[in-house]
């Protein structure tokens, strides 16, 4: 299990997620990019940022 806090990226947002891998937190992300905060593409740096945030549960 995978962990992700989207405070690590985006200061103040509360926003956790979990999956299995890698993947199934990218894609938690991009919707919860697109939904909260406006983005409409999540680019390979965001994407490096992400992943460089996700831990081990």
């Amino acid at each position: 299990m995978k962990t992700f806090a989207c405070g690590d990226v985006v200061p103040g947002c509360t926003a956790t997620f979990s999956a299995a891998d890698e993947a199934g937190i990218l894609g938690q992300v991009a919707g919860h990019a697109a939904a909260d905060h406006g983005l409409t593409q999540v680019g390979p740096e965001l994407v490096a940022a992400v992943l460089s945030h996700v831990h081990a549960a």
